[in-house]
């Protein structure tokens, strides 16, 4: 069983950048995409971003497209969300999975709580 440990979370000011970390235990890693999810009180959580197995692709959702990138790397079972230009709408619980199209694939671990405001 696949865990996943989010960190980096934070309380900023909008106009902030902020560098989130998710750790996989385990060997399948390397081999499955990655994405980033959040969830906003009071709405379904969403795919935000999305990196290949190899790092060589990325997707974005359009509320973030221009301001975060999604990295990894393979050798750490880590996965990254650089996010800059934060808005308050950005204010969510992000989680980090495994992902086939838009689906998860393992069990959620705890997210890390993204806090945007003055």
């Amino acid at each position: 069983q696949v865990q996943l440990v989010e960190s980096g979370g934070d309380m900023v000011q909008p106009g902030g950048s902020l560098r989130l970390s998710c750790a996989a235990s385990g060997n399948a890693f390397s081999i499955n995409a990655m994405g980033w999810y959040r969830r906003a009180p009071g709405k379904q959580r969403e795919l935000v971003a999305r990196i290949s197995s190899s790092g060589g692709s990325t997707n974005y959702a359009d509320s973030v497209k221009g301001r975060f990138t999604v990295s990894r790397d393979n050798a750490k079972n880590t996965v990254y969300l650089q996010m800059n230009s934060l808005k308050p709408d950005d204010t969510a619980v992000y989680y980090c999975n495994a992902v086939r199209n838009t689906i998860p694939l393992w069990t959620w671990g705890q997210g890390t709580q993204v806090t945007v405001s003055s």
